[in-house]
Parts: C-alpha cells; sequence; structure tokens
C-alpha cells in the first residue's frame, strides 16, 4: 500500500474499525434491494388509495420490526491492500443505501475507471432525464475512484462540471474517468458520461487532494 493511502486508511479509522460480516451484510443488501423496489413502485404504482394504505400498515409493521432490533452506526469505510475503497453505506455505491443508484465501478488495464449502468424514475429531474445532481453525484464518485485507482488518493477539493446534453432515463449509460496530472498532494481528474449514441451528456474535471499525514 503507497504512503498515500496509508494516510487516507488512518482518515477513514478515525470512525474507528468494525468488524464485517459478510453473511449478515448480504442480508441486508437484499433487504436494501428489495426498498428500492418498493421506492420506485411508490413514484409508478397506480394502486387505489385502501390497497396504498393497506401497504403503508404493513411497511410500518416492517420498519418497527427492525427498530426494535435496536440501532447501531453506519458501517464504517475501509481500504483493502490494493487501495480500493469498501463504503457499504455509500449514497453512491452502497450496497445497503438504498440512496444509491446500480453503480458497479471497474478499473481498465489504463486506470481509467469505468461503469455501466441504466438509471430509472428515482432519479429523474426534468421529465425522462437524470437529475443533474445525481449526473454530478456519479461523477464525483467515478473520479474518487479513478484518483484512488492511481495509487493518489484524496477528497474532493474542486468538481467542475459542464452539462452537455440532457442525460436520458431508461437506457444504458456509460461514465469514465482517469487521472491526467499529479500535484504534489493534488490530483487530477477528468471524468464523462455518455448516452447508448456515444454522445457526452456530461463532463467534468475534479481536483482530489490527499490529507496531510
Amino acid at each position: 500500500m503507497t504512503d498515500a493511502w496509508a494516510a487516507m486508511r488512518r482518515v477513514f479509522e478515525e470512525r474507528g474499525r468494525q468488524e464485517v460480516d459478510e453473511t449478515r451484510v448480504t442480508g441486508l443488501a437484499e433487504l436494501a434491494a428489495r426498498v428500492r423496489e418498493l421506492s420506485e413502485l411508490v413514484v409508478l404504482t397506480r394502486a387505489g388509495r385502501d390497497e396504498v394504505a393497506a401497504a403503508a400498515r404493513e411497511v410500518e409493521l416492517a420498519t418497527r420490526r427492525l427498530a426494535e432490533a435496536g440501532r447501531g452506526v453506519p458501517p464504517g469505510a475501509d481500504v483493502d491492500e490494493g487501495g480500493a475503497v469498501r463504503q457499504l453505506g455509500s449514497p453512491v455505491t452502497g450496497a445497503l443505501n438504498v440512496l444509491a443508484p446500480p453503480l458497479e465501478i471497474g478499473v481498465l488495464p489504463d486506470g481509467t475507471a469505468r461503469s455501466e449502468f441504466t438509471l430509472g424514475v428515482l432519479y429523474e429531474g426534468p421529465p425522462g432525464f437524470v437529475h443533474g445532481g445525481v449526473s454530478a453525484m456519479i461523477l464525483d464518485h467515478l473520479s474518487g475512484a479513478a484518483a484512488s485507482a492511481n495509487g493518489t488518493p484524496g477528497m474532493t477539493a474542486g468538481l467542475d462540471l459542464r452539462y452537455r446534453r440532457p442525460t436520458p432515463l431508461g437506457v444504458p449509460l456509460t461514465a469514465e474517468a482517469r487521472t491526467v496530472r499529479v500535484d504534489g498532494r493534488k490530483t487530477f481528474v477528468e471524468s464523462r458520461i455518455t448516452g447508448p449514441d456515444g454522445q457526452v451528456t456530461a463532463e467534468a474535471t475534479a481536483v482530489f487532494v490527499m490529507p496531510a499525514r
């Protein structure tokens, strides 16, 4: 692990290390997936008033059941030996966060961070298109992954966005980010989202700064 990653790991560990029960995580991730489906149906359902009220009561019972088990703290982020960050509660890629879009990030041999995904109605801004803030969130996170893959991780110090055209909902999208320059503790990354036609819908330049040791 690089010195940069050692410094970042110390930042993550400020919350304290937590043992992760992978079997339990698998179950919670399945629960989160079902809640995501429910959230989309709340927006789309044509159920009548009585059916909606009955469903609300069932959700209330499930909520009480989980609450009775007690509350803990959010699972902390961790860094593996390869420098990849795993954050189960992330609002962008967290398997346990029902707000997270279906985003899985891979790193190509040249260090480019890449994700292919489709966004549904929960992420709508203008009718039929992705909310600009969601595009920004994705590009920020993907850029951070590219900085990490470069061995020069950091925290976002600046994100300059340019929206070239509306990003469509319900179709395959591709996002890519790559590190273009490193200057001391600063890492500069370029990123973009493209639609199924290959046209760029949003692009960004970002600066990440590694915390002082």
